[in-house]
């Protein structure tokens, strides 16, 4: 599985702790980080979160992570990108219907939402959800794919 993750200065160090996890995991086989690098870098939310999502969209990744102060702003940038379902995830439950009953492709965390701990345990069941393409939650998906495209024609 190939990953790209992004943060602002506020969820670098929280990114960087998952980023290590992911390295762990021999389900991936690619982690391309987009940055910031550090906390010093006043990079706007927006531009990191628009750029991951661009990069799944053009087909660069399987899945991204994004982390933020919230994880909300991220999920909004990410998800103006046509084709892309992103969302905030900060439990295990909201994490595994975001996969498998929304085929979200991006998960976002909110570095002053979640610890450390917590966001690490989130890590492995992200890697090992699958959505069923012919699950209850298919034709949700393949709505929401038909309005999005109606509506950016």
């Amino acid at each position: 599985m190939r990953i790209v993750v992004g943060s602002d200065f506020i969820g670098v160090d929280l990114k960087n702790s998952l980023v290590e996890i992911l390295k762990a995991n021999p389900l991936v086989t690619d982690i391309k980080d987009l940055g910031v690098y550090t906390a010093d870098e006043k990079t706007d939310y927006p531009n990191i979160g628009f750029a991951l999502a661009q990069y799944i969209a053009d087909g660069n990744a399987d899945r991204g992570l994004l982390v933020c102060g919230t994880g909300i702003g991220m999920a909004i940038s990410a998800n103006k990108v046509p084709g892309i379902r992103a969302a905030t995830t900060h439990d295990p439950y909201s994490l595994e219907r975001a996969v498998l009953s929304n085929n979200c492709q991006v998960i976002c965390m909110g570095a002053r939402v979640v610890t450390v701990e917590l966001a690490k345990t989130l890590i492995k069941p992200w890697l090992d959800y699958t959505f069923d393409e012919a699950g209850p939650s298919s034709s949700k998906v393949a709505r929401i794919n038909e309005l999005e495209l109606e509506h950016h024609e």
